[in-house]
């Protein structure tokens, strides 16, 4: 069932529930209304009888006895009201009574009288039919309910008298029958009301979800450009500003994969590109070997040819595996304590050559001993990364290597004058495969796109920090930061070995 119709039943249901619980409430409450002024009516109508019919004598105001032509004239005009009474003794016979009404007083009712007491009570009589001209026909034909009281009358604190007064239950439900049709007609009014309520409260709430559902069915067409319209604080709104939120982290996603994925392209034809070239190099040298084409005095230098090429693959083959070991998790670090300005010193030097070919200059400016806790071949692997980095981008320039020592952790830079980033550059250098300026790519250092992203990544899995800030045409800085053992993540694997490397 569609959700249209159960939001119907639903208001139908609950205001049949609550018209029913209503219904039967009132039905009672008005009984009992009912029956309380019944019963008030007839004691007003007794007090009425006694007091028009009562007599005294003048000399000691004593009770004399009652008028029988008064009693008769209340008796014909209560019962056009359909009002009978009868009057009993305090010796408990009886005085008067109309159209044969002779209520059953019991021996308990009479001491309750006698405390002063009005019985209040409804009881089956035996009904009075009558002619059509008014006269008694017959008496006991049947019996219908009645309801009644019996109402005691006291002289000088003494029982005078005892009034029963009664009409007929049929006279109470005939009031009671026309609230209840009223009721019904009033139930029936607001069932409508409710049906009409609820039609358009239903057709606003699945009008509401019928946006919702055509803005997800855009989404599975591949649309992330669709939004749902909140303009309130209830809860389907609430989960409309979450379809929202779902819209842009897919259309995010999107966007990020279609970027990875024209880097991974980009990736795969420049690494086929530097391994053809190298595997190239080495085939030919390797056939000129096999064939003597090679003068004596130039095998040396082919060697050493095929020796930079199967480094360049090497370091290109270890690039890709590192990237896919961090994506998935299996790199462990073993961690321990070291001189890191020692290790500065020695990347410098094996550096150096490079640098040359660039007319750079490089230099490590750092105290004698900056201590460092961190893998000690990663660290290697960042600084490498991170100084390569520098001098590929660098000609005629400095780049200045400097360690030191902070409150919980030690801190490098490396700064150079090259060509530098803009903020795009800066915003996605940290991405795989991306190269921050394409036209610059120097296949001679195994440039592939991956080397930074890598760095970043084993940076983070010692629980530091790497940072970069450039002006283009005005250089690069990059800072990064090893925690010390007691504020390193405890995930990785950790060395025993704590000494102080020289």
């Amino acid at each position: 069932m569609k959700m249209f119709y159960r939001q119907m039943l639903a208001f139908l249901a609950v205001m049949v529930t609550l018209m029913a619980i209503l219904s039967i409430s009132f039905a009672h409450s008005t009984t009992n209304m009912l029956y309380r002024q019944t019963w008030g009516q007839l004691t007003t109508d007794a007090d009425s009888l006694i007091q028009d019919s009562i007599q005294y004598d003048v000399s000691n105001s004593s009770f004399k006895g009652f008028a029988a032509q008064s009693l008769m004239s209340n008796a014909n005009l209560l019962a056009k009201q359909h009002v009978h009474f009868a009057i009993y003794k305090p010796e408990k016979n009886k005085y008067y009574t109309s159209n044969d009404f002779s209520p059953r007083i019991s021996k308990n009712d009479w001491k309750k009288l006698k405390a002063g007491k009005t019985i209040h009570r409804k009881i089956d009589y035996p009904a009075v039919s009558r002619k059509p001209n008014g006269d008694v026909k017959s008496k006991y034909k049947r019996n219908l309910p009645m309801t009644e009281i019996i109402r005691p009358y006291f002289s000088n604190h003494r029982l005078i008298a005892v009034v029963a007064a009664g009409t007929f239950v049929s006279t109470i439900n005939d009031s009671k029958r026309q609230m209840m049709i009223n009721l019904m007609w009033a139930t029936a009014l607001a069932v409508i009301c409710a049906l009409f309520l609820g039609y358009l409260l239903s057709r606003q709430l699945t009008g509401r979800l019928h946006k919702m559902q055509k803005a997800a069915r855009n989404i599975a067409r591949g649309n992330y450009d669709v939004h749902v319209e909140t303009k309130t604080n209830d809860e389907i709104d609430d989960l409309g500003r979450d379809f929202n939120q779902m819209a842009d982290s897919l259309k995010a996603s999107e966007e990020e994969i279609r970027k990875q994925e024209e880097r991974r392209e980009r990736f795969m034809a420049d690494a086929a590109h530097e391994m053809r070239t190298p595997l190239t190099t080495i085939n030919g040298i390797l056939e000129g070997l096999a064939y003597d084409a090679i003068p004596e005095e130039d095998k040396a230098h082919s060697i050493k040819l095929m020796q930079d090429d199967t480094a360049r693959l090497i370091r290109l083959v270890n690039n890709t595996l590192d990237s896919e070991k961090i994506r998935t998790n299996q790199i462990t670090l073993n961690r321990k304590e070291f001189d890191a300005t020692a290790e500065l010193k020695n990347l410098v030097e094996q550096l150096q050559q490079k640098a040359d070919k660039k007319d750079d200059q490089l230099q490590v400016d750092s105290p004698q001993m900056v201590v460092v806790y961190a893998d000690y071949d990663r660290f290697v692997q960042v600084m490498f990364n991170i100084i390569t980095n520098a001098i590929q981008f660098t000609e005629h320039g400095l780049i200045t290597v400097s360690a030191s020592r902070l409150a919980h952790g030690a801190e490098f830079k490396v700064a150079d004058t090259g060509i530098g980033m803009n903020k795009d550059q800066l915003h996605q250098i940290w991405d795989r495969f991306y190269k921050a300026d394409r036209s610059r790519m120097n296949t001679q250092y195994g440039e592939s796109g991956i080397g930074l992203s890598i760095v970043r990544q084993l940076v983070k899995l010692h629980g530091g920090k790497i940072d970069v800030a450039s002006r283009p045409g005005k250089g690069s800085t990059f800072t990064l930061f090893f925690p010390d053992r007691d504020y390193a993540p405890k995930g990785n694997v950790d060395s025993d070995d704590h000494q102080t490397n020289q």
